[in-house]
């Protein structure tokens, strides 16, 4: 058996020299009356950390600096001063005793590899060391950032000092990709995030695989509760009864893999039923007469044979769709990598906001507005000699960003090309439940020279790093103002509410020191942070004290500017200027220009899909260890209907461990939970469970990680986004471990 050079190592001790407690932060922004007679409470901007939505708030603290409590910010539309479950319980992470508290470097001693504890001096003249030689080496562009959350911005900012742009982020590939390009091929525009949906003015939404309520985007929430109160349409298409469906108009359980079928089939029923805006079309659409031809045959009865659902589910909707337009939004979802075609799927949904003339309109897709602050001086960055594009061009064409799979492949023993990645920075992502495919995953890290990892908690990647850096919490750090387009576009600042604790360290202190270390300091010239977020502000005629006191600052802009007016000649950024039904890009390139329903593979007899999702109060395996969200979730349940478990003998609550198609076992059981809101030929997971890294108390062994079952993964052969709803597993009842794990 081969051995691998890079071992998992588990981080298990803490030295009395990280046992730092917090002291007290130099900003303040408010000081009131006693609090329960003991202390004074301080408030503090912030924004969160524990999603991307980024909601701002304030951070509460006592006279000792110690953290109590997180609240939303009323000003910030992100949240309108309500935070969800994970924003309120952020200061969790604060607390968590298992947080990483000083650097890691790995060591061979007698023979195993370990971690020993090291100064920041010491962890950073390492790494420097070892950038330099592969630098010299194989050129700058040999390392690569994969980052999430605010810090890889910092560090993108020393990547590109140092010579390379091969930065990626997970989100894109794994995530939300496919509706981006899906988007861009049809209106010129990527969607982006906050996706510019106008949830609060739509008389109809309708939801397919989007599970508002579970995955907690703050302002849609709210939005969305707004919608029901009102008792506007909801039409949910989910082969599950979500959350979002249980308070759904209509509810149509799909087959699973067959959503374009049912997509197509709308198309058909608003084209020959005379349902879309003819007008809209006329003036801002081309290719509406292929499209006419195209969906002939794709009527609601030949969905019905393909989806599970009757034609008249499927025409009554499209008719409900059309009353309400324009104002109908279908969302574009988030986590959209599905099934390969996932491009085209989104696609689909882009063609039919066109037909509802909803793209530009009140109730359906408004053009967000946005504003720039300026950067603060450094040199030109040094122009890299290749990046991730020269690799991938020819194989994901329309690409619109770094597609994360692909550094795996570049960092792979088996790229044979002369441009390789031989070091990775990996910042706030635990690419090992991130990316699909753990097993070529850990073959690229076996292969590399250096792998870094900037994180505020102990995880599985981290256990493979040659050097573990602990970053503080966000409510320990200031960082780059959060610009959020929209209506209104708004910023949010974030100051330290505290000094961090232990030997943790914020990504603008560890990017400055590793960049004067590389001979990069001309591109750090500041001594605080807070020095750029000033020049910044100041720059753009926004008072930093003014938002200190408020947290958020509003630019008022013009609403109507946000909506395409009647019978104004808008032009796309499509390269026709008009809404391409038909595209010719994709046509030129080789793909299929409208959109096609191809079957996908089906599960073997006993075995089901496994389906994946999310929780209101957990972030993936990022906040699983958090002590204030896993009192409310400590782990995930497996979905099963009770025919199924009657079949299979399972009962509700029992443990069990799952196979999938290609013979993998979860390290871990998961408990059952009986429930008819699963259909027969599917079970479902909530993501970031069954971490395997001890030193997380609270989440180790909990549940099962659905990341480890996915295997199969069937890439976008437009845009690479991965596929991960394609594979399938069975039930083993018995411990495993006693059994050889057959």
């Amino acid at each position: 058996m081969k051995t691998n050079r890079r071992d998992f190592l588990r981080i298990t001790s803490l030295s009395a020299a990280g046992l730092v407690l917090a002291g007290t932060a130099a900003h303040r922004v408010l000081a009131s009356e006693d609090y329960r007679g003991r202390m004074k409470r301080h408030k503090t901007a912030t924004y969160c950390e524990v999603c991307f939505w980024k909601c701002a708030g304030w951070v509460y603290t006592d006279d000792q600096g110690e953290v109590w409590k997180v609240t939303g910010n009323e000003l910030d539309p992100m949240c309108r001063g309500r935070l969800c479950p994970r924003g309120t319980g952020g200061v969790g992470m604060y607390h968590d005793p298992d947080r990483l508290k000083t650097p890691l470097i790995r060591k061979t001693e007698n023979g195993k590899q370990v971690f020993r504890e090291a100064s920041w001096e010491e962890a950073l003249s390492v790494i420097a060391a070892k950038m330099k030689v592969i630098r010299d080496e194989s050129g700058p562009e040999s390392i690569a950032l994969f980052n999430h959350g605010s810090g890889g911005k910092h560090f993108t900012t020393l990547l590109n000092a140092f010579g390379s742009e091969n930065a990626t982020a997970p989100s894109y590939a794994q995530c939300r990709g496919p509706r981006e390009v899906g988007f861009e091929l049809t209106f010129g525009k990527a969607l982006d995030s906050p996706e510019p949906i106008d949830i609060e003015n739509a008389r109809c939404l309708v939801l397919i695989g989007s599970h508002i309520g579970e995955n907690m985007h703050n302002s849609h929430i709210q939005e969305m509760s707004t919608l029901i109160d009102k008792k506007a349409v909801i039409i949910t298409v989910d082969p599950r009864l979500s959350t979002a469906a249980a308070h759904s108009t209509h509810w149509l359980p799909i087959k699973p893999a067959t959503d374009i079928a049912l997509l197509l089939a709308w198309m058909n029923v608003f084209i020959t039923e005379g349902l879309y805006n003819r007008k809209y079309v006329e003036k801002y659409c081309t290719g509406f007469t292929e499209l006419t031809g195209y969906i002939q045959d794709k009527t609601p009865e030949w969905a019905s044979a393909i989806t599970g659902l009757s034609a008249e589910q499927i025409r009554s909707t499209a008719f409900v769709m059309s009353s309400c337009a324009p104002a109908t939004l279908i969302h574009p979802g988030r986590h959209v990598t599905w099934y390969g075609d996932d491009t085209q799927r989104t696609r689909c949904i882009a063609i039919l906001t066109a037909l509802m003339g909803a793209y530009g309109t009140k109730g359906g897709y408004y053009i967000p507005q946005n504003l720039g602050l300026p950067t603060f001086p450094h040199p030109p960055f040094p122009k890299p000699s290749w990046t991730w594009k020269d690799l991938i061009t020819e194989r994901f064409t329309f690409a619109g960003s770094s597609v994360s799979n692909t550094f795996v492949d570049i960092s792979h023993p088996d790229n044979r090309s002369d441009k390789k990645i031989r070091g990775w920075l990996v910042v706030g992502t635990n690419l090992i439940q991130t990316i699909p495919d753990q097993k070529r995953t850990l073959e690229a890290i076996d292969n590399l020279d250096l792998l870094v990892v900037v994180d505020t908690m102990p995880s599985e990647i981290t256990g493979y790093a040659d050097v573990v850096l602990p970053e503080c919490t966000y409510i320990e750090r200031s960082d780059h103002p959060r610009i959020t387009p929209g209506k209104n576009p708004t910023i949010a600042l974030r100051m330290a509410a505290t000094e961090p604790k232990y030997l943790t360290k914020p990504a603008s202190w560890i990017v400055r020191k590793l960049g004067i270390k590389l001979g990069l300091q001309d591109f750090f010239q500041y001594e605080e942070f807070e020095e750029v977020v000033k020049y910044q502000l100041e720059n753009a005629r926004i008072s930093y004290y003014d938002l200190m006191r408020k947290g958020v600052h509003t630019v008022e802009m013009p609403e109507e500017n946000c909506y395409i007016k009647e019978d104004q000649d808008y032009i796309f950024g499509t390269p026709s200027g008009k809404i391409e039904l038909y595209s010719a890009q994709l046509k030129e390139s080789g793909f299929d220009p409208l959109p096609v329903y191809t079957p996908h593979p089906e599960p073997e007899v006993g075995f089901y899909r496994l389906s994946y999702g999310r929780a209101p109060m957990h972030t993936f395996s990022r906040t699983s260890n958090n002590p204030n969200l896993a009192a409310l979730m400590s782990s995930n349940d497996l979905w099963i209907n009770p025919v199924i478990a009657e079949n299979h003998g399972i009962a509700d609550g029992q443990e069990i461990w799952l196979r999938n198609q290609d013979g993998i076992v979860s390290d871990f059981p998961i408990r059952v939970r009986l429930t008819e809101r699963m259909n027969k030929d599917s079970v479902y997971m909530v993501h970031g469970f069954g971490l395997t890294d001890k030193r997380l108390s609270k989440a180790y062994g909990k549940g099962i990680s659905d990341t480890q079952l996915i295997t199969r993964v069937m890439t976008d052969p437009i845009m690479g986004g991965t596929g991960m709803r394609g594979n399938f597993v069975t039930f083993i009842l018995t411990n495993p471990a006693r059994e050889g794990k057959q």
